[in-house]
């Protein structure tokens, strides 16, 4: 058996984070790594304790769910509640962040961030992105199946 390759398995982790998603209009899932070592994960999805798109319904303003937290997002917030440093570490994400994660994740010091789809993206986050030395690349996945025991 070949084993999968390290973007492949972190992108694996971000596709299983993605099956807790509780939005119905996208599920992305996100896995931050330093030294191939997953440091934190997330998944969009509404605040802890608050109602969820899958029981609620989007709520749609401007055509985005502002219910909705990202996935990389929350996987950002999770290293800073934890106290675990993010600066100099690469993420993994289902899709292409959106403008305001990509702000976030340059913040944070991530170096790369790896995805899987692409998902409108913008041209002023690929900009900031590349002022920012910030690397992108799209991993191609082969679906990782499991057998049953």
């Amino acid at each position: 058996m070949e084993r999968i390759s390290w973007n492949e398995y972190f992108m694996a982790q971000s596709q299983l984070l993605a099956l807790r998603s509780t939005c119905t209009r996208l599920t992305v899932g996100a896995t931050i790594v330093r030294d191939k070592r997953i440091i934190a994960g997330g998944y969009n999805g509404s605040i802890a304790g608050g109602d969820h798109c899958v029981d609620e319904g989007c709520y749609v303003i401007d055509n985005h769910c502002v219910r909705t937290i990202h996935a990389e997002m929350n996987a950002l917030l999770q290293c800073a509640k934890f106290g675990v440093p993010t600066d100099g570490a690469d993420i993994y994400v289902t899709h292409f962040p959106c403008l305001q994660c990509c702000k976030a994740l340059i913040q944070a010091g991530i170096k790369t961030v790896y995805y899987a789809e692409d998902y409108k993206n913008h041209p002023y986050a690929l900009e900031l992105f590349e002022k920012a030395g910030v690397n992108t690349q799209q991993v191609q996945c082969r679906q990782v199946t499991l057998k049953e025991a």
